[in-house]
C-alpha cells in the first residue's frame, strides 16, 4: 500500500510538471502581442518594446519558464501583467467563492444521485424505474448553461425564491447571504452532475444485484433492498469514488460557466476576464491551479479506491 501511494504521488508530481509545460507553451503560441495589448493601440513601437523588456517577454522562453517554475516552488505564482497584484492572493480571494460553490454542488449531486440511483436499480423493471432512468439521461444531456437559465427563470424570476445573480460585497462576513446566493448556482451544477452520477450508480447497483453473494443473502430471507444495501453497497461506493474524479473536473468546468451566468466573483469568472485581457501570467497561474486540483483529487480518489476495495490490494500483493 505504501509503495502504491508513493507511486501515485510521484505520478502526481510528473503530471503537474507536464501540465505546467503544456500550459506555458500553449499560452505562448496564441496570436497577438501581450505588450501591444497592455500598451494600447496609441503606443509607439519604442514604448511597446520597452514594456516587453520590463515584463521579461524579450527573454528566451526556457528562461521565462524556469523563473515561473522557480517562483511556484517558493509559493509565488507571480504578479499580474496588468495590475501588478499578487496572483496567489487573488486566487485565494476568488477561491472563497469557487470552492464553496463546487463543494455545495458536489453535495447536491450526491444527495440526488445515490438514493435515486439505488432506487432506480431496485425498480428497474417498473415504469417508475424506467422513468427515472430516462429522466437522468435527458438531464445529463442538458448543457449546464441552459439548465442555469431555466432554473433562473423558474426559481428566481417566476417564484422569487433565490436571487438571480450576484454575491454579497461583504462576502463570507455575511455567511447566510453568501450561502443563499450560491444555492441556485450550486443546484444548477448539482442537478446536471447528479444525473450523470445517477447512471453510474444505477449500473453498479444492477451489477451488484446480480452477484451471487447478494442473491444468496436474498435467498436467506433478506429483501432485495436489504440485501443490496447490506452486501452490495461497497461495490456501489467504489463506483461512486471512481467516478468522483471525473465529476470534480466537470464541477470545475461547470463553475467557470456558472460564475459567468450568475455573476459570481470566482476563479472561473476571473479566468475568462484574464483571457480576454491577455494577462498571461494570471491565466497560466489560474489554469495550473485548477489543473492541479483535478490531479490531486484524482490521486486521492485512486488511493481511496485501493483502500475501499480489498481485491485491488490482494492483486497488488
Amino acid at each position: 500500500m505504501i509503495r502504491f501511494v508513493l507511486t501515485r504521488l510521484l505520478l502526481l508530481v510528473v503530471g503537474l510538471f507536464v501540465a505546467s509545460a503544456l500550459i506555458f507553451a500553449t499560452l505562448r503560441v496564441l496570436p497577438g502581442d501581450v505588450a501591444q495589448v497592455i500598451a494600447g493601440t496609441d503606443s509607439t513601437p519604442e514604448q511597446v518594446e520597452a514594456l516587453r523588456q520590463s515584463l521579461g517577454l524579450d527573454r528566451p522562453l526556457l528562461v521565462q519558464y524556469a523563473e515561473w517554475i522557480g517562483g511556484i516552488l517558493h509559493g509565488d505564482l507571480g504578479q499580474s501583467m496588468l495590475t501588478g497584484s499578487s496572483i496567489a492572493h487573488e486566487l485565494i480571494e476568488k477561491a472563497q467563492v469557487t470552492i464553496p460553490l463546487s463543494v455545495l454542488s458536489l453535495v447536491i449531486a450526491l444527495v440526488i444521485s445515490i438514493p435515486l440511483g439505488i432506487l432506480s436499480a431496485l425498480k428497474h423493471r417498473t415504469i417508475a424505474g424506467s422513468a427515472m432512468s430516462m429522466a437522468s439521461q435527458a438531464i445529463a444531456a442538458v448543457p449546464v448553461v441552459w439548465a442555469g437559465m431555466l432554473l433562473v427563470v423558474v426559481f428566481a424570476v417566476t417564484l422569487g425564491w433565490f436571487p438571480p445573480q450576484g454575491f454579497p460585497r461583504a462576502g463570507w462576513d455575511e455567511p447566510g447571504r453568501a450561502l443563499y446566493s450560491l444555492l441556485l448556482p450550486a443546484l444548477t451544477i448539482g442537478v446536471v452532475e447528479g444525473a450523470v452520477l445517477l447512471r453510474f450508480i444505477r449500473s453498479a447497483a444492477l451489477e451488484a444485484m446480480g452477484q451471487d453473494y447478494v442473491r444468496t443473502a436474498a435467498a436467506k430471507g433478506l429483501t432485495r433492498t436489504r440485501a443490496l444495501i447490506t452486501h452490495g453497497l461497497p461495490n456501489v461506493a467504489l463506483t461512486v469514488v471512481s467516478v468522483l474524479a471525473l465529476q470534480i473536473a466537470g464541477l470545475l468546468v461547470g463553475a467557470v460557466i456558472i460564475e459567468q451566468l450568475f455573476n459570481l466573483p470566482g476563479i472561473g469568472r476571473m479566468l475568462v476576464a484574464d483571457v480576454g485581457n491577455r494577462d498571461l501570467m494570471k491565466v497560466q497561474g489560474e489554469v495550473l491551479v485548477m489543473t492541479g486540483l483535478v490531479l490531486v483529487i484524482g490521486t486521492l480518489v485512486d488511493i481511496a479506491a485501493r483502500v475501499i476495495d480489498p481485491r485491488q490490494r490482494e492483486s497488488a500483493a
